[in-house]
């Protein structure tokens, strides 16, 4: 006779230690899987050391079927993302459970009971906490689960899109990924690009690592200004776009980046990052003892990147600066082998960005949902 599931708030650092390492049972099986790094992990989720907690209140949950750990759930309510969109909606994020609908079931009645006491109306994810948070991608894989995830992506099973759709939840959003082969840059994005440059005054430069800070409040204006409109957009604070360069910045090629500037100003910014996903899955999830070294060796053999975001100030859409932007990024690529990679994550309905990967021989190879479900009293 199979045992009940019980949820259970997670308390102590015992059930912490069980909910962060609960992927490596559901994916042990699973080839293309890349384990994140525990420590990673450990600092989003310690109100002590993330900055986001300053505007996110959540709760932790464990699904258990004895003394067995077979999923997890953490409802979150954020703050600047009610605020700023008038609204009151609950988030779920890092759900992971095992085949198994009466698990799934458990989990999402748990999180939606907490959601509801705290007045929200409806509940969408899973997310990775908040769509600014880079430790994975927002949403469950729907296709392109036979390769890895690259840098800073979600990787999901096939079975976790029927658990929300059976549960009751709908499609809220698709967010895309783009892989670019490594290939030839179309001639005549190469040939016009010297006309845009010049017809828009335009100068695109790499990321000058000497005024990192300069550069990094550049980006945070105008990534609050390119993306105040996109579907699930809450603003970055301060606190929080600092602590992720301080996280990145060990990681940053600063070729592999580019600021755009028309008449000396900023307008734009491209940050791509290799994909250290290919050295990270040697190592378990863990730095220490060995794992570093083997980050190291695995490091050199890298040969793709991935383009994490763009953004353009809004009068300056539409006059084929992004894909400069995104040529840019190949070009400096190619010299050190990485002129291939993923553009990740794309909303469904951003044409003019979709389009500009296309240009130069994108093609989208993964599709990731994220779900939503209105909450009754």
């Amino acid at each position: 006779m199979t045992e009940p599931v019980t949820v259970r708030p997670v308390t102590g650092s015992a059930e912490l230690d069980k909910f962060i390492k609960l992927p490596w049972s559901i994916y042990r099986d699973d080839p293309a899987w890349v384990p994140p790094l525990l420590m990673d992990v450990r600092a989003v989720l310690n109100p002590r050391k993330h900055p986001l907690h300053n505007h996110i209140t959540m709760q932790s949950f464990l699904a258990w079927r004895g003394k067995e750990p077979v999923g997890r759930i953490i409802a979150l309510v954020n703050e600047i993302h009610n605020k700023f969109h008038d609204e009151q909606l609950g988030f779920t994020a890092l759900f992971e459970c095992i085949d198994d609908q009466q698990v799934a079931d458990a989990l999402f009645a748990a999180a939606e009971t907490w959601l509801r006491d705290r007045g929200m109306t409806a509940v969408r994810g899973p997310m990775a906490l908040t769509t600014n948070e880079e430790l994975a991608s927002p949403g469950v894989l729907i296709d392109g689960f036979d390769t890895p995830p690259s840098i800073l992506m979600n990787h999901t099973p096939r079975y976790y899109a029927p658990l929300f759709v059976k549960a009751g939840y709908a499609k809220a959003k698709d967010l895309i990924a783009y892989w670019v082969p490594s290939q030839q840059i179309p001639e005549r994005l190469v040939s016009s690009s010297d006309k845009l440059m010049k017809r828009n005054r335009l100068v695109i430069r790499p990321l000058d690592m000497k005024r990192f800070q300069e550069e990094v409040a550049s980006i945070q204006q105008i990534y609050n200004t390119a993306w105040e409109r996109n579907w699930g957009f809450v603003p970055m604070s301060s606190d929080e776009i600092a602590y992720m360069a301080k996280q990145l910045k060990p990681v940053v090629n600063p070729e592999l980046c580019g600021m755009a500037e028309v008449d000396g100003q900023p307008i734009g910014f491209i940050l791509a990052l290799p994909d250290y996903n290919q050295a990270l899955r040697h190592v378990n999830g863990r730095l220490l003892p060995t794992g570093i070294f083997k980050l190291l060796w695995h490091r050199r053999k890298i040969n793709a990147i991935r383009v994490i975001t763009l953004g353009l100030k809004p009068e300056f859409r539409g006059k084929g600066i992004d894909a400069l932007l995104i040529l840019h990024v190949f070009r400096h690529a190619e010299p050190i082998d990485m002129a291939r990679g993923e553009c990740s994550w794309i909303l469904e309905d951003n044409m003019p960005m979709r389009l500009a990967i296309e240009k130069i021989g994108g093609t989208a190879y993964k599709t990731y949902r994220v779900f939503e479900k209105p909450l009754g009293s």
